[in-house]
């Protein structure tokens, strides 16, 4: 029962409060109007009087602001005491000496004044009314002397000689238009108490909304991150089993496995892509890069899918495409891709084309089309309408026959709608499909910068393209922020044995390297893609042990896993470099599933040398030892030549 008395008299508080605040905004509007009335009621009353009734009045007002100056300046959030007492006076006294204006007006006027001291004292009611929201006690302190007044209307009439039955009209009009405001004001406090209700319920709902989002980000990045260790563990070990294997049976078999491996790994990316669009953490760049260039690579990344599969891949409009353009590549890659690998999916046989538009537009910028289209069997309507609706693909069965989640063109689309275009689909049943991407790309301000190579998830998707006459859709080509300090891994064929490390040349002895991950199925894959090099391996499953093994012993050579428990790989990474160790200058290559251009910066200004993604492949894994090797090796060379 207390607690029910206490929130009712805060609200009741909170209600004066607002109707105070809100009447010191119509200020003006109070000032303004009662100038204007003086000045029209002059003529009437004389201007000594009215002059005399508007300094008056501006007084008046001058007080009402200095005994709310602690609410109106937000200074406190109720008076208290005599001033508490004297706002009461203040709101009744505001009233009454603007009402009072209508008695000389009966006075001085007679009847026909009389008329507009009514009209008079009707629009300060009605003021009273619209400013005392949700506060019964403003409303009576400012709506009663405007009520009392007009109640002394008929007792006006009488004294001028009006009959009964005018005056019997008056009175009764007088108490319909005050139950008419009493009437309208409930209204508008109700409406305004479930305006109210309706905000706070609204922002409970969005802060449960943004809650169950960042829950459900933190869950999605866990749950990746876990799963692509296993997955690493699956295209590992099946890429070491078709290695090794001596029948062709046992390579298949092998190759099987390695297509689940790299399904569920495009599965996990455009689950994780979807969850980063849908939670609005998706961002993209804007940098220089050479458009002519990215569509090259694209179209050589799919010529040879293509062909295994009878089908022509013909480009045209090629001349009118920017060389130099400022946008997103990895995002426009990664929908081309997407596109493309659609469009072979479902096209059995003729051809996939792609036509390409462009023109200059103001102010410094050039507008894109890029349509792919396919001779494939076509969509219905119903099935368009379906089309970029998340995990909702169009005909029973496709993903029996297709693999897939659906989400690839839903991504696409957000994709599209991030870097400020738009993608469309136009197709009718037997007539093949049409894919429009509409973009705008500004000038570059620089020269035309090459765009970085393919990473190895495009040439990994286009494998299993090859491999599989039912292979899923392509996955995300995530963007790959290392590119930006040295070529990708995939660019560089992996070395063998004694060409992975200099020291090994210099003293025939085996490298030397560390692998560190809380994961014993992660050091145990990547301790089976470095036996074949006849490396000298040691692990360690935490940062700690890892900081004690370093102060031990000189690696070539570390492998750094970033998330762990009690010390990550970032801060055993720094302790490493400011020790000043053994191992304050080998090479550190960061093991990570957190791809996006904030980790790896993260992961270089830790000293970090390089990263390789999760799940891992051999390719990846020997050709990020290949770049970080030869890069030794050059920084080698380069000492030497300046000694």
């Amino acid at each position: 029962m207390a607690i029910a008395s206490a929130a009712t008299t805060d609200a009741t508080s909170d209600a004066w409060i607002g109707a105070i605040r809100q009447r010191r905004k119509a200020l003006l509007q109070r000032l303004g109007m009662a100038a204007a009335s003086a000045l029209v009621f002059s003529p009437v009353i004389g201007w000594d009087l009215s002059i005399a009734w508007v300094i008056g009045y501006f007084l008046v007002q001058t007080l009402d602001l200095w005994v709310f100056a602690p609410i109106n300046g937000r200074r406190a959030d109720r008076l208290h005491g005599l001033r508490a007492v004297a706002g009461d006076v203040m709101l009744f006294a505001n009233a009454s000496y603007f009402g009072s204006l209508s008695i000389p007006l009966w006075l001085i006027g007679g009847p026909m004044a009389g008329i507009c001291a009514s009209l008079l004292l009707s629009a300060g009611a009605i003021y009273s009314m619209i400013n005392a929201p949700r506060s019964t006690r403003v409303l009576v302190l400012t709506a009663v002397p405007q009520f009392l007044y007009l109640a002394s209307v008929p007792v006006f009439m009488a004294m001028f000689g009006a009959s009964t039955a005018f005056v019997t009209a008056a009175a009764v009009a007088v108490g319909v238009f005050i139950t008419y405001c009493l009437s309208t004001w409930q209204r508008m406090n109700e409406a305004r108490v479930a305006e109210t209700a309706a905000r706070l319920e609204a922002e409970r709902k969005r802060l449960d909304a943004e809650r169950i989002m960042a829950s459900r980000s933190a869950f999605l990045a866990a749950v990746g991150h876990d799963l692509r260790t296993p997955i690493s563990a699956i295209l590992t070990g099946s890429a070491e089993l078709e290695r090794g294997a001596a029948e062709s049976a046992a390579r298949a078999q092998a190759r099987l496995i390695s297509d689940a491996g790299f399904m569920m790994k495009a599965l996990l990316d455009d689950l994780l892509d979807h969850a980063k669009l849908e939670a609005g953490h998706m961002t993209v760049d804007s940098v220089d890069f050479d458009l002519r260039d990215l569509l090259n690579q694209t179209l050589r990344l799919w010529r040879g899918p293509a062909r295994a599969k009878g089908l022509r891949l013909r480009v045209e409009g090629a001349a009118s495409v920017p060389t130099a353009v400022r946008g997103d590549p990895m995002r426009l890659r990664q929908v081309l891709n997407n596109l493309i690998s659609n469009a072979m999916k479902f096209t059995a046989e003729g051809s996939i084309t792609l036509r390409l538009q462009s023109w200059a537009e103001d102010p410094g910028g050039h507008a894109m089309l890029i349509e792919v289209a396919d001779t494939g069997p076509g969509m219905s309507a119903d099935q368009l309408a379906r089309l970029f609706t998340p995990f909702d693909q169009t005909a029973d069965g496709v993903s029996a026959r297709h693999g897939g989640t659906g989400l690839g063109l839903a991504i696409s689309r957000q994709f599209a709608e991030l870097m400020g275009g738009r993608l469309t689909a136009r197709s009718r049943p037997g007539e093949g499909a049409r894919f429009t991407l509409a973009l705008r790309l500004e000038r570059a301000q620089t020269a035309a910068t090459p765009v970085p190579a393919l990473d190895q998830q495009s040439r990994d998707a286009v494998a299993r393209a090859l491999a599989t006459p039912a292979a899923p859709e392509v996955p995300a080509v995530r963007p790959v922020p290392a590119v930006e300090a040295a070529p990708p891994p995939a660019n560089s064929a992996p070395r063998t044995g004694p060409e992975t490390g200099p020291e090994a040349e210099e003293d025939e002895r085996p490298m030397r390297v560390l692998v560190v991950d809380d994961h014993d199925i992660n050091r145990r894959a990547i301790q089976l893609i470095l036996q074949p090099l006849g490396c000298d391996i040691a692990t360690a499953a935490d940062g700690m042990s890892a900081l004690k093994i370093c102060d031990a012993e000189a690696f070539d050579l570390i492998f750094m896993d970033v998330r762990m428990p009690e010390l990550d790989g970032r801060e055993t990474t720094r302790r490493i470099r400011a020790g000043g160790g053994p191992n304050a200058g080998t090479p550190v290559i960061a093991v990570t599933a957190d791809t996006s251009p904030e980790d790896i910066a993260a992961c270089t200004a830790a000293g970090m040398t390089y990263f390789v993604p999760k799940p891992i492949t051999p390719q990846m894994l020997l050709g990020a030892i290949n770049h970080v090797m030869t890069q030794a090796q050059d920084e080698a060379a380069i000492e030497t030549a300046a000694a």
